[in-house]
């Protein structure tokens, strides 16, 4: 499996700084679900969704290298079966949520994620 480039967050870090950034901040997080780990926050289904995911943005805090952020992201997940007429399996999508932690640097805006358990 190869390294996927990690995301940038700029209008994040143009915003930093003003009432915009929380705001600013959830968007690009939408934008960039695909670049999240989501799949390994699962804790219901075995598959995520291309559902929109939401942001809640529990902290803020900085250093001179980075701005860290720990956020809840609700998403959604559906349980993979058969897809056979007896399966058993309940069709629909179901509501997931985990915390992550970010780092957006402050000099080139690219952003590493790390799921936070426990």
């Amino acid at each position: 499996m190869k390294n996927s480039p990690k995301p940038r967050f700029d209008a994040a870090l143009a915003a930093w700084g003003t009432p915009e950034f929380e705001s600013v901040l959830k968007q690009e997080l939408a934008r960039a679900a695909d670049a999240l780990p989501l799949q390994r926050g699962l804790t219901v289904g075995s598959q995520v969704t291309d559902a929109p995911v939401t942001a809640v943005i529990h902290s803020v805090t900085t250093t001179e290298e980075v701005i860290r952020v720990k956020a809840g992201i609700f998403y959604s997940s559906v349980i993979g079966g058969c897809s056979c007429a007896d399966d058993p399996t309940p069709v629909g999508e179901n509501t997931e949520y985990c915390e992550l932690l970010l780092e957006i640097d402050r000099a080139t805006a690219e952003v590493s994620v790390a799921l936070v358990t426990g």
